[in-house]
């Protein structure tokens, strides 16, 4: 499968006379096409809903967009809260999932009328001493330990992981909160990131359904909801093809109707809260070859770095790249594509095949749509760059502004305007 850039060279030449790079472009058009599917996929389940992790990509703008989906917000804290609430989110259209949590935030999320999803037993207790009692609606994050698999290999650790509570604990935690007060309850489940299989949801779904009657029997609790979480993902390199959203969200009907509905539990609202496959794809960072270095390998530096996009950085991930203008071109050179930092894991790339690079190129890296500008930060001095909007109409939106040397300065308290100068 050949990765096409939703942009092209012409269009770059044209935003740059306006907004230099680097910067994070998104794809109007693709963010609704896919908001759409992911709501058609789960039509069959009246009270499905989509709850954007708002911290694969905390922009107002985007998040109105799918807000037009119905789509809800999952917060993970008290300032992505107030981000949901600015952007005019409230009540159960929020949902908190959080962990070692400060209890303030559990109070900003009940007074913004949010859905809170208790990560730990004892949190319990430290919610009632923070409201001075349980809210009617709660939900409780379950984690099954040991290791996840799926037919095709793809797995995880949930047992390594710090998230969740216990079998055991979960049902202790449903009897507690039923007898404080609790009246209607959800449980939320993440086993796996970034499956690129349509068995990811399906699999996950039959284990928290077959959870969920076990729990209404040992419980008597009213279980509304069945939070399937994030984990479906997105294919960062060329050769594995996408999941698609309809196969999946029939394969969580089927189990359902098999699971659910014999157990008189029919009327289950089904919430995901994805990121990676809601907004991914749809973003991509747009950066010029600036520097050409001929040592023991051949380098390209351009002008973004770890700040503008750290995944690769961190995780060795891979990310596509495309050289604007030499689509079609021969992948015939090897680069290592670098960033300016003072560190060595500072590449985009790590012999990269690609064509021909000269200085002035620009570079389209891929699906930087999610944890892209968000995981940015300022070492070395670096400047976050702006987030731009490719409209419907072939239009560009600024939706956030790049940084300056006088945001760098704002949080000292030693100078003043006088003392920064550019």
């Amino acid at each position: 499968m050949k990765k096409t850039p939703f942009v092209t060279k012409e269009q770059v030449e044209e935003i740059v006379k306006t907004y230099p790079t680097p910067f994070h472009l998104y794809d109007e058009k693709g963010i609704r096409e896919n908001a759409k599917a992911v709501k058609e996929a789960f039509a069959w389940n009246p009270g499905f809903r989509e709850y954007f992790a708002v911290k694969a990509t905390p922009n107002p703008y985007l998040l109105k967009i799918l807000q037009e989906y119905d789509c809800g917000c999952d917060c993970s804290s008290y300032t992505e809260l107030m981000l949901a609430k600015s952007t005019g989110f409230s009540g159960d259209h929020i949902m908190f999932s959080s962990n070692d949590t400060p209890p303030q935030e559990f109070a900003y999320c009940n007074k913004l009328g949010g859905i809170i999803n208790l990560d730990d037993f004892t949190h319990i207790q430290i919610l009632e001493d923070t409201l001075g009692y349980i809210p009617e609606t709660i939900s409780c994050r379950y984690n099954p330990g040991g290791v996840f698999q799926m037919s095709n290999g793809i797995m995880d650790n949930p047992g390594d992981a710090k998230y969740g509570m216990t079998k055991e604990q979960i049902i202790e935690a449903y009897k507690i909160l039923k007898a404080k007060g609790a009246k209607k309850f959800g449980i939320h489940a993440f086993l796996a990131s970034n499956t690129v299989t349509n068995e990811y949801y399906p699999q996950l779904a039959k284990q928290l359904f077959e959870l969920v009657v076990e729990l209404k029997e040992k419980t008597g609790c009213d279980i509304k909801f069945v939070n399937l979480s994030g984990g479906v993902g997105i294919p960062y390199t060329p050769d594995k093809e996408p999941n698609d959203i309809r196969v999946i969200g029939e394969g969580v009907h089927k189990v359902y109707d098999e699971v659910l509905v014999p157990a008189g539990m029919g009327d289950v609202a089904i919430y995901s809260e994805m990121g990676r496959f809601m907004m991914g794809p749809y973003g991509c960072l747009v950066t010029k070859a600036i520097n050409q270095k001929h040592i023991y390998k051949e380098y390209i530096g351009v002008d973004a770095c770890a700040v503008n996009l750290m995944r690769p950085a961190i995780y060795g991930a891979y990310h596509h790249i495309t050289v604007l203008g030499k689509e079609d071109a021969p992948c015939d050179h090897k680069y290592d594509v670098t960033g300016s930092l003072c560190e060595n894991c500072d590449k985009f790339a790590v012999d990269r095949m690609l064509p021909e690079i000269e200085m002035g190129d620009y570079l389209v890296i891929h699906d930087t749509g999610a944890h892209g500008f968000s995981m940015g930060y300022n070492y070395n001095g670096k400047l976050k760059s702006a987030e731009l909007l490719l409209k419907e109409d072939g239009s560009v939106q600024l939706i956030r502004r790049a940084e300056t040397p006088k945001d760098y300065f704002a949080t000292f308290d030693c100078f003043d305007d006088i003392h920064i100068t550019e």
